[in-house]
């Protein structure tokens, strides 16, 4: 798919957050189907998303960027610069400003300090200014928050979000596509994503295919 910004066949740049809720495997996921589907991807990964993918997953990140960016790579069999990871306070990365490249933004797994942050306009790292950015630029952005309960605030801050223009996306997969392991429920979440991101995705059967399939064949 190309990129409304970019040469025709170019690339699509999606920028990719990960923050310190549970749910690392969802974010991991993400990142692999992107490369897959041949986007580059702009990473930012907080402190505390480096330590809940630890303790979730066997992926253990370098603490340097460009180790981490090198592992990542490994990771998702990407090309040569497919995957670019910039540090928590790379001000002149691309997501920072809305004179950089016309990105949507997609943060999974999203904290709740980060909604919270996103809802009141705070800038204090790369992933707060580049969804500040994304909101004010009116450019797609998916918060994939992964939280049970959700506090009055939680809520307050996702409707607050929404009616600013992002998509709230909780990591609540559904049931009805009869998932027989957990890659199965990450890959549903997963398939939701890149449908909002206009990308084309085989990890499950969208709603009613089926049915259109069997009246066409007839």
């Amino acid at each position: 798919m190309s990129n409304p910004t970019t040469a025709p066949g170019a690339a699509k740049t999606v920028n990719l957050a990960l923050t310190g809720a549970s749910g690392a495997q969802y974010g991991l996921r993400l990142m692999q189907c992107l490369v897959n589907a041949g986007c580059r991807v702009h990473v930012m990964i907080s402190r505390a998303a480096q330590v809940v993918m630890a303790t979730e997953t066997d992926l253990k990140l370098p603490g340097s960027v460009p180790a981490m960016q090198a592992a990542l790579a490994e990771y998702c069999q990407a090309g040569d610069g497919q995957i670019l990871v910039f540090g928590r306070e790379d001000w002149f990365a691309p997501p920072a400003s809305g004179s950089g490249e016309k990105a949507p933004l997609v943060v999974c797994p999203c904290s709740t300090g980060t909604l919270s942050a996103l809802a009141t306009g705070a800038s204090n790292n790369l992933i707060e200014r580049a969804g500040d950015v994304a909101l004010k630029e009116r450019r797609t952005l998916i918060l994939v928050p992964r939280e049970a309960p959700y506090s009055e605030i939680h809520l307050e801050n996702m409707l607050k979000l929404t009616r600013m223009g992002a998509i709230i996306m909780p990591a609540s997969p559904g049931l009805y596509h009869k998932p027989e392991t957990i890659a199965d429920l990450i890959d549903f979440i997963v398939a939701r994503i890149l449908d909002h991101l206009d990308l084309p995705q085989d990890l499950m059967p969208r709603w009613g295919e089926d049915r259109v399939d069997a009246k066409q064949s007839r």
